[in-house]
């Protein structure tokens, strides 16, 4: 990696361009969309039932995981997602929480934005918003939501603790998180650790498994747990990427859960 790179700029960069169809996924060269993100969809936890229902054009291939699957969103609860991309993730919450329910989605990058809210015009979500903003620096009012959900997303900020921080801050008192991330298990190999294409790969940028817990717990929240765990870096559904296949041993992708006291 350049010395002091414009983390976020870079990642703009890279994620515009795949909003627009310029370029591969982020940790693969194959997709994005289409079959191959519901490959790519499936291999990570989503259902043949939640991959039928979502908008053409919504699912990218970007997640690690499905963080819905542990998130027992309920009917009426405001739902935020950190780094909503396309909105594959906020349609299908904007379904869980139904007409009397919020979901709020926030990505940094204008292309994503402006694609994820084509498709909720192009569907009528009238019950989901998506808004241009970082996640170290949310737009979202104080206690304001029930359920935060991110997928794939959090590694990719330089300033993690001021993610968790925010998540704290707009959360309301007994209001959960849950997360699909790539942690790991060991220090990367320098040359994927000094990466920008492991980065923006969602691979450079990751923490050390227990670095993460300790994060989220050290920005006040409580019952921190890896509610499942699941090889990620050796998938050959991700494509050949010689990074990727250096830092198979040391990635794996963790949904993790945590609660704001009441």
């Amino acid at each position: 990696m350049t010395p002091d790179p414009d983390l976020h700029a870079v990642v703009k960069e890279k994620y515009g361009e795949i909003a627009r169809g310029d370029a591969g996924c982020g940790c693969s060269p194959s997709c994005c969309g289409g079959e191959a993100g519901r490959t790519i969809g499936a291999y990570v936890g989503y259902s043949d039932a939640e991959l039928a229902v979502i908008p053409d054009g919504a699912n990218l291939g970007l997640g690690c995981g499905n963080p819905l699957a542990h998130a027992g969103v309920r009917a009426g609860e405001v739902v935020l997602d950190l780094g909503s991309g396309a909105g594959m993730d906020a349609f299908l919450a904007a379904q869980a929480v139904g007409p009397a329910g919020r979901v709020i989605g926030v990505d940094m990058t204008p292309e994503m934005v402006e694609r994820a809210r084509d498709n909720a015009r192009r569907v009528g979500a009238s019950n989901v918003e998506f808004r241009l903003g970082e996640i170290e620096r949310l737009p979202v009012d104080d206690a304001s939501v029930d359920v935060i959900i991110s997928n794939c997303v959090i590694n990719l900020s330089p300033d993690k603790p001021a993610v968790f921080a925010e998540a704290w801050r707009v959360l309301r008192p007994g209001g959960r998180m849950v997360v699909s991330d790539l942690v790991l298990l060991e220090p990367l190999p320098d040359d994927v650790r000094h990466s920008v294409e492991a980065y923006v790969g969602c691979v450079a940028g990751a923490s050390l498994k227990d670095d993460y817990l300790w994060m989220i717990g050290a920005a006040g929240f409580r019952g921190v747990e890896v509610v499942e765990e699941r090889s990620y870096g050796d998938a050959d559904v991700f494509g050949g990427y010689e990074w990727l296949r250096q830092a198979a041993r040391s990635v794996v992708s963790a949904k993790v859960r945590a609660v704001k006291p009441s």
